[in-house]
């Protein structure tokens, strides 16, 4: 592991590529708003995937207790992972802030950080701390498994579909906050549901599978509600069943997805839970946070009281 000089209290995570290029080009306005609130830091640039997991670790490995991730969803989600994954210290030494530069901020909705730069960084000065649970998944690449935390919410199905196309698009210099909405629609066309086996806490149910969300969190894609009832410090994960619904019928509802009324339909269901099995005849992308990761099968569970979150006003 490479060494970062330990020259200020914080560590800032930025991602150069969130927000269509905002990370890189508002930067200078974010730092000197971090200066001006009187916080110390050592910056460090992702350049690809991945890199904030390894840049969190080393930071951790320098000395490094309080990390600021500037970017999105994932971006966050990274860094979630090298906190989890280091072995310096305990996660909980650790304090997580989020200055949001994504198209989404899904997680920061849950604890009122909001998209204002210097807003974002008064949460951070003020330092109000909680702990919060963390999901976890393993998941297939191939004849490979490989595994993942995530912080807010997990998926398979045509939710996974849609997010493995947006960030194809976003790879590609193509982003916005319309991005998701748009390739949610356009990926209705072509989706077909999967003959799915899903085991939740021992109970086994079979269906033609449209999508399951497995949440920790409440919010995804830019604002959808597909877990509304979701705890981040209850220890529990919450999943929702998307079954056998027709395209149209998805259309039709399709506010349904965005007004935290989605369980009263008679096709889906939700449940409160620890641990989630999945296998298809056909394989089924997975993500996490946004992510995109890999395939069925897979397996979701829960650490309860994992990282301790810095948050404004916490909303659910």
């Amino acid at each position: 592991m490479n060494q970062i000089s330990k020259t200020g209290e914080w560590l800032a995570i930025v991602n150069p590529n969130a927000g269509s290029g905002r990370g890189k080009k508002d930067w200078e306005k974010i730092s000197s708003l971090l200066k001006t609130e009187g916080l110390s830091f050592n910056v460090r640039f992702t350049e690809k995937k991945e890199d904030a997991i390894s840049l969190t670790i080393e930071g951790i490995e320098s000395g490094f207790r309080k990390i600021v991730t500037v970017g999105g969803d994932g971006t966050l989600n990274e860094v979630v992972n090298g906190v989890l994954l280091n072995t310096t210290c305990p996660a909980l030494d650790i304090s997580l802030g989020l200055i949001p530069v994504g198209t989404g901020n899904d997680w920061g909705k849950m604890f009122g950080i909001p998209s204002d730069y210097k807003k974002a960084i008064g949460i951070i000065r003020e330092g109000k701390n909680m702990v919060h649970d963390a999901g976890y998944l393993s998941f297939s690449t191939g004849s490979d498994t490989k595994h993942r935390y995530f912080i807010n919410i997990a998926g398979l199905g045509f939710e996974s579909t849609v997010v493995k196309r947006t960030n194809y698009q976003k790879d590609h210099g193509h982003s916005g906050k319309l991005i998701y909405f748009y390739n949610l629609l356009l990926s209705l066309l072509a989706y077909r549901n999967t003959r799915t086996e899903i085991v939740i806490d021992g109970e086994v149910i079979v269906t033609d599978l449209f999508s399951l969300n497995i949440g920790n969190g409440r919010y995804c894609g830019g604002g959808m509600r597909q877990t509304p009832d979701a705890l981040p410090d209850d220890g529990m994960l919450d999943a929702t069943i998307i079954g056998d619904i027709g395209k149209f019928e998805i259309i039709r509802k399709l506010r349904m997805l965005y007004d935290g009324t989605i369980l009263s339909h008679p096709k889906i269901t939700g449940y409160r839970c620890s641990n989630v099995k999945v296998t298809s005849g056909t394989d089924i992308w997975v993500e996490a946070d946004g992510e995109s990761l890999g395939h069925t099968p897979a397996e979701f569970g829960i650490l309860p009281s994992a990282i301790k979150i810095i948050y404004g006003n916490r909303l659910i």
